[in-house]
């Protein structure tokens, strides 16, 4: 791996550890809690701060602000963290905010994500691996995306909403319910579509899983939303229909998005 490399306008406070390898460009600035993995790279004109974790072979592009204070008025100076994972690209002024003491004090980030310009990461979420956050999308504190998500451009996603994994919302979207595993959302104020078929294709799901999931989906938007998921939940079902009943079952500080009947 190569040596370190600071550029000499970059300005490392005393305290920071860095990893193997990291290289750190034009007049970027990184505080005394900040710890970054081996390979990390800060373009140019970086912030990073506060107690912030970024793992390895991340790549931070120019004017991100990474583990500044929250934007929460209830924050009082307490100490809190965000955690980073590894090979993610950070992308021109994206902000990342640490934790809340509200919130269990703890942003977090997966693995080999994207997130675009302009895109926002609020306090207290939980990010997954492999999501992609696309230009100017706005994540609210307390959200949980899970693994493989994907939000379009210029999308809001309102505090405490939970988006399972796979899903996809279009382009200019208000989410302000929960979203279901494989769900496909779009329209000013998100509707549940059908299934992100694409992303289910990609992953390997058959016709005969995919059939199973309409079905599923078909006798939510029929009944009682929750009732009908716990009944369902006690036969035999498919993985995926299993991981759609356990999403739905799981603990929510939000209502869902139903599927169009």
């Amino acid at each position: 791996m190569a040596e370190t490399a600071i550029h000499p306008s970059a300005i490392v406070e005393p305290g920071a550890v860095l990893g193997e390898g990291v290289r750190i460009g034009p007049f970027c600035h990184v505080g005394p809690q900040v710890r970054l993995g081996d390979g990390v790279e800060l373009k140019s004109h970086v912030v990073v701060a506060g107690e912030t974790e970024i793992g390895p072979e991340t790549v931070v592009f120019p004017f991100a602000c990474i583990g500044e204070v929250p934007q929460d008025l209830k924050f009082q100076g307490e100490r809190t963290r965000l955690v980073i994972g590894a090979r993610n690209r950070i992308r021109e002024y994206v902000t990342m905010n640490p934790g809340t003491a509200g919130g269990g004090g703890l942003t977090q980030i997966g693995d080999d994500g994207l997130f675009m310009a302009c895109s926002h990461v609020a306090h207290d979420c939980r990010i997954g691996n492999r999501v992609i956050l696309v230009n100017s999308v706005a994540v609210a504190g307390h959200c949980v995306l899970e693994d493989e998500v994907i939000v379009g451009g210029l999308s809001g996603v309102h505090q405490f909403v939970r988006i399972g994994r796979g899903a996809m919302i279009g382009a200019l979207t208000m989410v302000t319910a929960d979203v279901l595993p494989h769900a496909l959302v779009s329209g000013p104020r998100g509707q549940m579509e059908g299934l992100n078929l694409v992303g289910l294709k990609r992953r390997g799901a058959g016709r005969a899983e995919i059939a199973a999931l309409r079905e599923l989906l078909a006798m939510l938007g029929a009944g009682s939303f929750r009732e009908t998921a716990r009944q369902q939940s006690e036969g035999e079902v498919t993985p995926m229909e299993r991981e759609v009943l356990d999403f739905i079952l799981g603990p929510s500080e939000r209502s869902f998005l139903r599927p169009q009947g």
